[in-house]
């Protein structure tokens, strides 16, 4: 819920109450800080380099406080380049945190009996998640492979490219192989779907949906109290 809010705003205020209250309750979800700083990692690099590029590119108003060809900082860019900061803090920290210890299967049973998606989507998308830990060990057994083959001293550069070529590789045959695979056991036929294991809807999935509201409209009204609320739609 506060991801779609925050998708459809461009303004300091909601995405910064949103991110300040996500943040607060993070914690409870029982992941351990140095496990959450190295998932979020790429998060916190895009971020700041995302907000620079409107810095310098962004919408010009007010106050100009540099100017050179295509360059303008002012503080409509500086407000912005704030904004999309904040923005992607909060979309991605929290998307992250709740996807850190994903189980694949409850997953995919949620979404195909509670959201009703197409079973096929939802098969899907659960083998591709069962196949990121496949992918992981599939790198350091080409990483170690190719050490002892002695191709894996070169340059770090050279050395991680080969790395992700041969991953690439590695991961269209394996999907190509539980593609065929899905097919013949009937994944894409058509009509109803049975499903092996209940995925009943609880309270606690009740009190996170009505957390998500409350975040989103704490965001909105702060927004609209202090006159910043901006809307990208319309």
């Amino acid at each position: 819920m506060p991801a779609l809010l925050l998708v459809t705003t461009l303004d300091v205020v909601s995405a910064a109450v949103a991110l300040t209250l996500q943040l607060l309750l993070i914690p409870f979800l029982g992941i351990p800080f140095r496990t959450l700083l190295r998932r979020t990692a790429p998060v916190l690099i895009a971020a700041p380099l995302a907000a620079a590029t409107v810095v310098l590119y962004g919408r010009e108003s007010g106050t100009v406080y540099a100017e050179f060809l295509l360059v303008r900082i002012s503080d409509g860019s500086l407000e912005l380049a704030l904004a999309t900061l904040l923005r992607i803090l909060a979309i991605g920290i929290p998307a992250i945190a709740l996807f850190a210890r994903p189980d694949a299967t409850r997953l995919g049973d949620a979404l195909g009996q509670n959201l009703r998606l197409p079973s096929r989507f939802v098969l899907g998308g659960v083998a591709a998640l069962r196949l990121l830990t496949v992918l992981r060990d599939d790198a350091r057994l080409l990483e170690r492979a190719r050490r002892a083959r002695g191709i894996g001293d070169r340059g770090r550069v050279r050395r991680a490219l080969g790395l992700v070529f041969a991953l690439l590789v590695l991961s269209i045959r394996r999907g190509s192989a539980l593609a065929i695979g899905m097919e013949a056991r009937g994944v894409g036929a058509p009509g109803p779907r049975t499903w092996t294991r209940p995925s009943p809807w609880r309270a606690s999935d009740t009190a996170v949906v009505a957390v998500g509201i409350a975040i989103s409209t704490v965001a909105v009204v702060a927004a609209v109290l202090t006159g910043e609320f901006t809307s990208v739609i319309g």
